[in-house]
C-alpha cells in the first residue's frame, strides 16, 4: 500500500515508517521538525529513514492545507496514518495556542484532505489523557471522557469528536488510538524515562511528582507499533472506532524508577514534589477491544523494555556529539 505517515520524525511516527517500509509498503513521511524538543534527535531519526527504498520525506506543516491536499491528491494514498501532534500535558499550560494549531487546526486539515483526496481510512493518535480524572480502573473506551484536566487532553477528545462527524457525514473510516505512556529506543526527551535516565547518569536528582504515588501503563514502542499496524490494515473494523493501546499493566512509578536505576547501576536521588496541574495519578488500559478488533496482545513488561531503552540510550549518547553534562 501507499501510506502517508505524519510525525515521521517523531518517536512513534519514526518507528511506524520503519516498520511499514520493512513490510514493503511505500511511505511518505510528513513532519515540520518543530523545536518542542531537540531537533537534532528528529534529524537523526529522519536520517535513518531517508535512504530507505520506498520512502519520501516531506518537510512541511499540516496547517498548510493546500500543500497537504496537493500531496494527498498527487500520491493517492490508501491509508492516512496521522501521528503528528503537539504533545505534552505540562507544556500545554504555558503554550496553549500551540495545541490549537497543531492538534485542532491541523486535524481539521487532515480530515478535509482525506475527504477531498478520497482517502478511505484515517488512523490517528488519541491519548489516554482523555480519561482525565477518572478513578475507575482500568480505563475502558466506554467510560465517560467529558472531564479533561488539561488542554492537551481536551484537544485529543476534540479530535475524536471531529473524526466522528466526518465518518458520519462523508463515510471516512476513522480509527482513534488512545496511547498509554509509550517508551523505548528513539523515545522523547521530554518524557520521564529519558529525563530520569539523563539525570541519573549525571548524578542529578529527579523530580518525583505526587510524592511517588503515581501509576502508569508503560507501553513499549514495539507493542504500540504492532497495534497501529493492525489498525491500518484490519478488515473487520466499524466505520468509526476508538481503541485503547496500552500494556494492560499499571506500574507503580517508584517500581519503574528502581528498575531504571538498577539498569543504570546508580542510586537515584529523589526530589519528592506535589501533583502537577493537568497530571493524573493513574493510568491503566482495558485492552479487550484491541484484542477483539486488532488481535493486539502486548508482550513487553518494563523489566524487559527498560533495559532495551537504556542500552539504546547509552549507544545513542556515545555516538552523539552531545555530552552528558
Amino acid at each position: 500500500m501507499k501510506i502517508l505517515v505524519t510525525g515521521s520524525a517523531g518517536f512513534i511516527g519514526f518507528h511506524m515508517c520503519r516498520t511499514l517500509l520493512q513490510s514493503g509498503h511505500t511511505v511518505v513521511g510528513w513532519d515540520n521538525f518543530n523545536d518542542y524538543y531537540d531537533v537534532a534527535l528528529k534529524e537523526r531519526r529522519h536520517a535513518h529513514l531517508e535512504p530507505c527504498a520506498g520512502y519520501t520525506g516531506v518537510r512541511a506543516d499540516l496547517c498548510d492545507y493546500e500543500a497537504l491536499l496537493a500531496c494527498c491528491r498527487q500520491n493517492r494514498f490508501d491509508v492516512f496514518c496521522h501521528l503528528a501532534a503537539q504533545a505534552g500535558v505540562r507544556y500545554s499550560l504555558e503554550h496553549p495556542f500551540a495545541y490549537q494549531k497543531a492538534n485542532q487546526e491541523a486535524f481539521l486539515n487532515v480530515l478535509e484532505a482525506c475527504r477531498h483526496a478520497e482517502i478511505e481510512r484515517l488512523v490517528y493518535a488519541s491519548s489516554s489523557s482523555v480519561y482525565g480524572g477518572n478513578t475507575k480502573l482500568p480505563f475502558s473506551e466506554t467510560d465517560p471522557v467529558d472531564t479533561p484536566v488539561s488542554l492537551y487532553a481536551a484537544t485529543k477528545k476534540s479530535n475524536e469528536l471531529m473524526a466522528h462527524a466526518y465518518t458520519h457525514l462523508y463515510g471516512i473510516r476513522t480509527v482513534g488510538l488512545r496511547f498509554f505512556t509509550v517508551y523505548g529506543p528513539w523515545g522523547r526527551p521530554d518524557m520521564a524515562m529519558w529525563l530520569f535516565t539523563e539525570a541519573m547518569l549525571q548524578g542529578k536528582s529527579i523530580k518525583v511528582f505526587n510524592h511517588g504515588d503515581m501509576r502508569r501503563d508503560f507501553t513499549y514502542i514495539d507493542d504500540t507499533v504492532k497495534g497501529v499496524s493492525a489498525a491500518l490494515f484490519a478488515e473487520t473494523l466499524a466505520p468509526y472506532e476508538i481503541i485503547n493501546l496500552g500494556n494492560h499493566r499499571s506500574e507503580n512509578l517508584m517500581d519503574m524508577i528502581r528498575t531504571l536505576a538498577a539498569c543504570l547501576g546508580v542510586e537515584p536521588r529523589l526530589e519528592m514534589c506535589p501533583l502537577q496541574p493537568g497530571d493524573v495519578t493513574a493510568t491503566y488500559a482495558d485492552i479487550e477491544r484491541a484484542r477483539e478488533r486488532l488481535g493486539f496482545e502486548p508482550e513487553t513488561p518494563i523489566s524487559e523494555g527498560i533495559p532495551k531503552f537504556v542500552a539504546w540510550y547509552k549507544a545513542y549518547r556515545a555516538l552523539s556529539s552531545e555530552p552528558l553534562s
